[in-house]
């Protein structure tokens, strides 16, 4: 008898706006959701992370795995320097907080409330991200965050919903750890800004960053 899917599809849910904050977190979530019929539409908005040449790996490793499954990826971002200005000012007076705390907190709401305006502005009827899938993040503070910018859209036509999942389940997390490896993934060793990795380690990463910059990764 097989194991009934920890993972709950809302009502209604076709199609779907992904947050994504990486290709590898992405990936597992992607063949799910295409799997069971879903099209997913990635939305890669991430003003926290630093250095410029971090953000356009990942950027690029993002866009060249959805664009290696034909399906539709978006930049949320057009100037990268005003927008990581924008989150500098969110987390201001965050910067010594641990990891998990309240300066996650505002970074996960900047970026949700981000995806949650475009999925109106699409008319998207659902919203979610791959946040949730990361074992380092505390899900309790992105499915809050979440549903705090679902909340706090106004204006006319139906409000997207936040599709609130532990996308670690039901064997995600060992599907996504084979995509990276399947897809040779670039994968990142801290979380993005530059309050979650020592100076130290930026500094031992930098050459290796431009190196992957340059060949366009």
């Amino acid at each position: 008898m097989s194991k009934p899917s920890s993972i709950i599809v809302p009502e209604g849910c076709n199609k779907v706006l992904l947050h994504a904050c990486c290709a590898p977190c992405s990936s597992a979530i992607v063949e799910w959701l295409m799997a069971h019929e879903i099209t997913p539409i990635i939305f890669y908005y991430n003003p926290n992370i630093y250095p410029f040449e971090e953000y356009a790996i990942r950027r690029n490793e993002s866009k060249r795995h959805a664009e290696s499954l034909g399906i539709e990826w978006m930049e949320g971002l057009e100037d990268y320097e005003a927008a990581h200005e924008q989150w500098r000012q969110a987390v201001c007076g965050l910067e010594h907080e641990p990891e998990r705390g309240k300066r996650c907190e505002q970074c996960f709401y900047m970026r949700l409330k981000a995806t949650a305006k475009k999925a109106k502005e699409m008319s998207m009827p659902f919203f979610a991200t791959t946040l949730a899938s990361s074992r380092w993040k505390n899900l309790e503070q992105v499915n809050a965050a979440g549903e705090s910018a679902a909340r706090e859209l106004t204006g006319a036509g139906p409000e997207p919903q936040f599709w609130a999942q532990n996308w670690r389940k039901d064997g995600l997390q060992d599907r996504r750890n084979a995509l990276l490896k399947e897809f040779n993934f670039y994968n990142q060793q801290y979380c993005g800004c530059e309050f979650s990795a020592t100076a130290r380690f930026l500094s031992d990463r930098k050459y290796e960053r431009q190196a992957l910059f340059r060949q366009g990764i």
